[in-house]
């Protein structure tokens, strides 16, 4: 059986791909799908896990439903990025709610942030209240989403 880069055969990247798409499918329909009979499958699936490949499993919730539609994409620039205060400041972020993703570029700022609110209203206080007094910000510039044509997961 070929193995890709990542130490996966042609069932293992099956059994991820279905899942990522369908997190709640049965074993037996998995197995199924993927040509395996289900005892191989359980014990793949328990060696993705184990191994890492498998984070969890999560409902997919719909924001807009949950009347989070105002998404703000805010770039941030840290006035000291030695690695005391990066981990301060990622330590931080990560108890801010309203902040969906975050992550560190390779760029003319720092951090990349999403963050999904109710309205603008809502996002000035998080901005102000939140973001802005977060440790080691330089600056803040905000761009607003007008539109997402894609999201998700792999």
């Amino acid at each position: 059986m070929q193995m890709d880069k990542s130490g996966l055969d042609r069932f293992d990247q099956a059994i991820l791909r279905a899942l990522a798409a369908e997190g709640r499918i049965s074993v037996t329909d998995l197995a199924q799908r993927i040509g395996l009979s289900k005892s191989p499958t359980q014990a793949r699936m328990r060696r993705l896990e184990k191994a890492g490949y498998i984070k969890g499993y999560r409902a997919l919730l719909d924001p807009i439903r949950l009347g989070l539609d105002h998404v703000a994409f805010v770039e941030v620039r840290l006035h000291d990025t030695r690695e005391a205060a990066l981990s301060e400041f990622n330590a931080r972020v990560a108890e801010i709610p309203e902040i969906e993703q975050c992550h560190m570029l390779a760029a003319n700022f720092d951090y990349l942030l999403k963050i999904r609110v109710q309205n603008m209203r809502t996002y000035r206080a998080v901005l102000a209240e939140k973001i802005s007094t977060l440790p080691h910000v330089a600056a803040t510039s905000t761009f607003v989403a007008m539109q997402a044509i894609k999201e998700g997961a792999i």
